[in-house]
């Protein structure tokens, strides 16, 4: 689970900012919470961002996908390092960017952080929080201690790390190297963290549909009941005959798991196309929506039939269902959620997951969203609701609505936050122009 995620300098975010997801003493919603017993923490399940347009609220999304990327998939030896500092300072634009993490993973809490410029990682540290301490397991970069005095001699360790690549990360190097020190704070990273943006095609609804998969019928059920006019779904081979589509999609292949599935629409005309590794050999496979007529007939449909809303609920529910029951927590981080849903379904999707939970589940989910049907106190406590907002120098902050001291349990908060009272809201100027002086002259 993410505790805290902190960023300066990163496109609009002058200064650090912090996502903090450990819950305060608000007293609401204490279902929410999940429970850490070994460390005595409750933790936030969910956390929503609203602000007005360009306010930050993507460029946050963006720095947690970077920092993703450049975990798990690092730039070649020597290569740019393609990090966005804040520019609108002259002081900002030639100093690191600075990434924190502080995560709940396979028992144990992990603070990870690391600054990078375009041609090096300045410094990188990993320490292990106990309850009452912390323990540096490694620290490199500008003032960091000598490799020697980090790890015992001939330590696969300490070769590892005077091995790094000045562009990538130690942690990085050393699961390549198939060490397995720092490997859960890795698999965090590689398995649990998970982006979906606007435009993104979440590529867990062929694994869900496939015969084979136990939550074929609840899938098809929740379908159903979100009113989306799809009875089931179905799949079905669709072999790629040019072959130069098929060169390509082997090499997409060999960045997939055995039985993981990967949205290819980009190469087709036609929506809905899977690429899926089955027996080390890749497949190209299609989702078929199936509706009903009204005489109880099935009807097979084309993907590209269905309405934008139905295909982004498509992209979504996977998600979601992940969330309610997935052997591995994961933690899904969603920019526009509401995007071409109605407000009524995007609030079922969510009272589903908040309901559901047990204390003992690690899932999360972190979503920026301009849907103000949302920002109510009965469905978020006041420290799972946050506002992005443009200082006079353009550089974002983050608040989250338990900082401020006069939201009451008992308040409108979508009110105040709408009078802008909590700011967050686009800084509309009312418009002179000519055209109005005309009709006025009239």
């Amino acid at each position: 689970m993410l505790l805290r995620f902190s960023v300066s300098n990163w496109m609009s975010f002058r200064d650090e900012v912090t996502l903090d997801m450990v819950a305060t003493r608000e007293e609401q919603h204490p279902d929410h919470l999940a429970v850490v017993k070994e460390y005595n923490l409750k933790l936030l399940p969910v956390a929503v961002i609203y602000g007005g347009n360009a306010s930050g609220k993507s460029n946050l999304v963006k720095a947690l996908r970077f920092a993703e990327h450049f975990v798990t998939d690092p730039p070649k030896p020597g290569a740019a390092i393609p990090i966005k500092p804040f520019r609108l300072s002259k002081d900002s634009i030639d100093q690191p960017t600075h990434f924190r993490f502080c995560v709940h993973a396979e028992g144990a809490i992990f603070d990870y952080s690391f600054s990078l410029t375009s041609t090096r990682v300045v410094l990188e540290e990993l320490r292990q929080v106990n309850k009452t301490s912390e323990k540096l397991l490694f620290q490199r970069g500008d003032g960091a201690a000598d490799p020697a005095e980090q790890f015992p001699e001939d330590s696969a360790l300490r070769y590892a790390l005077q091995g790094t690549q000045d562009n990538q990360l130690f942690l990085t190097n050393s699961v390549s190297q198939k060490l397995n020190d720092f490997r859960p704070l890795y698999r965090w990273f590689a398995y649990a963290l998970t982006m979906i943006d606007p435009g993104t095609r979440f590529g867990g609804l062929l694994d869900l549909i496939h015969e084979k998969s136990p939550r074929s019928v609840e899938l098809a059920q929740r379908l159903r009941d979100l009113d989306s006019g799809i009875n089931s779904l179905r799949e079905e081979d669709a072999p790629v005959e040019e072959t130069a589509l098929r060169d390509f999609l082997e090499q997409i292949a060999k960045t997939l798991r055995e039985g993981s599935s990967m949205p290819v629409d980009s190469i087709s005309d036609e929506e809905g196309l899977y690429l899926q590794i089955e027996k080390g050999k890749p497949i190209t496979r299609r989702v078929i929506p199936i509706h009903r007529m009204d005489s109880g007939e099935e009807v097979a449909f084309r993907l590209g039939d269905e309405s934008d809303g139905t295909r982004r609920l498509l992209d979504l529910l996977p998600a979601f269902l992940m969330l309610e029951n997935s052997a591995v927590p994961p933690v899904f981080v969603i920019d526009e959620l509401d995007r071409s849903l109605h407000s009524l379904l995007t609030r079922s999707l969510l009272q589903k997951f908040l309901s559901t939970r047990a204390a003992s589940s690690g899932s999360q989910l972190i979503f920026t969203t301009h849907d103000t049907q949302l920002m109510t106190q009965d469905l978020f406590r006041r420290d799972e609701i946050w506002i992005t907002e443009r200082d006079s120098s353009g550089s974002s902050k983050l608040t989250a609505f338990s900082e401020f001291k006069d939201v009451r349990k008992d308040k409108d908060i979508r009110k105040s936050y709408l009078q802008g009272r909590m700011g967050g809201i686009p800084k509309i100027r009312s418009f002179t122009g000519p055209c109005e002086e005309e009709v006025e002259a009239q």
